[in-house]
């Protein structure tokens, strides 16, 4: 076995031993409550999902494919006894092979967003849990990735968690309010989301990223179903899962069919 086979083998061999000793059954109760805290948007708990996607059928002739690595870190503050500030940023790194845009290959970082979600640090009456607050969008002037306009709106989110479900809806909307780009952007984000989780840190989630553009009156509606498993490598916490998506909707020039998903994430519990 090689040095670089060892240096990916080895970590998952000592993880596997470690979940089949009697010293990790302890453990199993607070991995279970970390899996549940990643299905909240804005738990009290730094995660950083690496997500990647993979969509195709772009383009009038349906000949591109897209890779996009979303890079999320969630990271709370204690603003109050009583409240929370959630910071939520998205990064996204694509590579993508459009034939009908420039000539035909782009790749950097896309427009990133931000949200930042004032809650409650405890559930609210019959345990709903919220938060409200400012969304963002910076443009990076990557062509044909970034839309190159600044955007400022508002977000909100709303969910429960009761008996392993978790269950409810993120929504955002994005207003352009200056920039270079020739498109102004007016686009409202709609989340609605289910998941459980079993107690063995098990997550079986579905949800839909839904968009819908006000300026040229299109949805981009994503359909995804995820299975991920709360682990740990030595004493890191991980999260990894694998999902498949199907574009119920779309523009065009916009991706079809089924598209798929790999999330890998670092949980840090306060």
């Amino acid at each position: 076995m090689d040095t670089n086979a060892r240096v990916v083998v080895a970590p998952l061999i000592a993880a596997t031993i470690a979940l089949s000793t009697p010293a990790v059954a302890q453990e199993k109760s607070s991995d279970q409550e970390l899996a549940t805290q990643l299905s909240n948007p804005v738990s009290t708990m730094i995660s950083v999902p690496f997500q990647f996607n993979w969509d195709h059928e772009f383009g009038t002739e349906r000949s591109g494919h897209k890779f996009q690595l979303n890079v999320q870190p969630v990271v709370p503050f204690a603003i109050t006894a009583d409240w929370n500030l959630i910071a939520r940023v998205i990064v996204p790194i694509v590579d993508q092979r459009i034939p009908s845009l420039g000539d035909g290959s782009q790749s950097g970082i896309g427009d990133i967003t931000g949200e930042f979600f004032f809650a409650p640090r405890a559930p609210r009456a019959g345990g709903v849990i919220w938060g409200v607050g400012p969304a963002f969008l910076i443009p990076t002037s990557t062509d044909f990735i970034s839309a190159d306009k600044w955007a400022l709106g508002p977000t909100a989110v709303v969910l429960k968690q009761e008996s392993g479900w978790t269950y409810g809806a993120l929504v955002n909307h994005l207003w352009s309010v200056g920039g270079s780009g020739t498109q102004d952007i007016s686009n409202t984000f709609l989340q609605p989301f289910a998941s459980y989780t079993t107690k063995d840190a098990w997550t079986f989630g579905v949800n839909a990223e839904s968009t819908y553009d006000w300026k040229h009156s299109a949805w981009t509606v994503p359909i995804n179903l995820t299975v991920s498993k709360l682990t740990r490598i030595g004493r890191q916490a991980v999260s990894l899962g694998v999902g498949a998506r199907y574009y119920a909707d779309s523009p065009d020039a916009g991706p079809h069919g089924w598209g798929a998903r790999l999330i890998v994430t670092l949980l840090f519990p306060q």
